[in-house]
């Protein structure tokens, strides 16, 4: 019987790899749903790939330009996610959720009831709405497997170990394009500067928060949300090659050191295979690399921004939404020109620091327009604000 797989978020990086990997074995596969916003020229090779006969548009001129096209006259074409209950019948399979942002969110979490597994890769959902994600994996009893490197990893790692013995984990990052810049010519960086990452080809928006480090945060709360771990048990790494993704150290002297290729293929394939016998060929045991992991401490002149982390508790609040929605406007108004690479960090320790701000470290998030509602303030304020 065919799988029935679902992926928010089709025509990005992530969707992409998927439809690649389930092209190999297309005959083992049903797509029941795709969700694009505005690449529908790469959402039209999709359909006609996979006979795909349900699409969400959430742009609406392309919503219009699709519905209008004679060949897809037989689709079922939404505008929005509440059409969800109409195209899922019974659980699919999978669900790949990769809407990029804060608009994931709601899609990640109202999809849960709709699948028997969810492959996650939308950070703002795991940062802001955690909890709510949890509680609806536990009342629909599906299944959640996260996608990032980092966080496969971390979970392959743990897979039927007592988490309790856990002593610390460290996540590795890159270091990004700016590593080995002199700190004086940071105020200088230009935009080409930030998003020239040296390891990965990523969208805009997610290359400045490598080049800021920013990633790297968002990936240690989401690390502290998905495995229940304090903020003091983890810890961040500069690792150039990208090779070895996480290393954990046990209370009982053990260490592992998780490495893969660098290629986003490896985790996304393993969620979709992942009780089954369909290997993966990758590259042999790069030895040159292991030999030379060039492991070193973060150099927080360089990078401040990774001082949030110290403004964090170890309850889920909505405080991190804050800190989600600065960063994001923060990074637009860089990409716009409007402020120096140096000022994302500068402006967000200040922002989040306001004594407006405090309160919500103690309020934890109860729905998702509880989070969508200070998303758009929090946006709203800091472009009003000189600070």
């Amino acid at each position: 019987m065919k799988k029935k797989i679902a992926i928010l978020g089709s025509t990005g990086s992530i969707g992409k790899t998927l439809i690649n990997i389930l092209k190999k074995n297309k005959k083992n596969f049903e797509i029941v749903l795709l969700t694009v916003n505005k690449n529908i020229s790469e959402l039209e090779k999709q359909v006609d790939l996979f006979n795909v006969k349900n699409l969400i548009i959430t742009n609406k001129k392309n919503y219009l330009k699709m519905k209008s096209k004679k060949k897809f006259k037989d689709k079922n074409i939404f505008n929005n996610f509440l059409s969800m209950d109409k195209i899922f019948k019974n659980k699919v399979d999978y669900v790949m959720s990769s809407i990029s942002g804060i608009e994931g969110l709601r899609p990640t979490i109202e999809t849960i009831k709709h699948t028997k597994k969810i492959a996650i890769a939308n950070k703002e959902a795991i940062i802001c709405g955690w909890n709510i994600i949890k509680d609806e994996l536990n009342k629909n009893k599906t299944e959640f497997i996260p996608i990032d490197s980092e966080h496969f990893s971390i979970n392959y790692a743990l897979k039927n170990l007592n988490q309790k013995n856990v002593e610390c984990i460290y996540l590795t990052a890159s270091g990004g394009p700016l590593k080995d810049l002199q700190l004086s010519k940071f105020k200088n960086v230009k935009i080409q500067d930030a998003l020239n990452h040296p390891n990965w080809r990523m969208g805009k928006k997610i290359s400045i928060d490598s080049a800021t480090m920013m990633n790297k945060v968002f990936e240690i709360i989401e690390a502290h949300n998905i495995f229940d771990i304090s903020y003091k048990k983890l810890k961040i790494l500069i690792h150039p090659k990208s090779y070895v993704h996480a290393i954990i150290k046990f209370r009982d002297g053990m260490i592992k050191i998780i490495a893969h290729d660098t290629n986003m293929t490896i985790p996304i394939h393993n969620s979709i295979y992942f009780d089954s016998d369909n290997y993966l060929k990758t590259e042999n045991l790069n030895i040159k690399k292991l030999n030379n992991l060039d492991l070193s401490k973060i150099d927080y002149k360089k990078f401040p921004i990774v001082k949030v982390l110290s403004d964090l508790n170890d309850k889920i609040s909505l405080f991190e939404t804050i800190i989600v929605s600065a960063n994001d406007e923060l990074v637009n108004n860089f990409l716009n020109k409007k402020i120096r690479f140096t000022e994302i960090a500068e402006k967000l320790i200040k922002f989040i620091n306001l004594k407006e701000f405090k309160k919500y470290k103690m309020i934890k998030p109860k729905n998702i327009e509880s989070i969508e509602q200070l998303n758009q303030y929090v946006r709203i304020k800091i472009n009003k604000l000189s600070i």
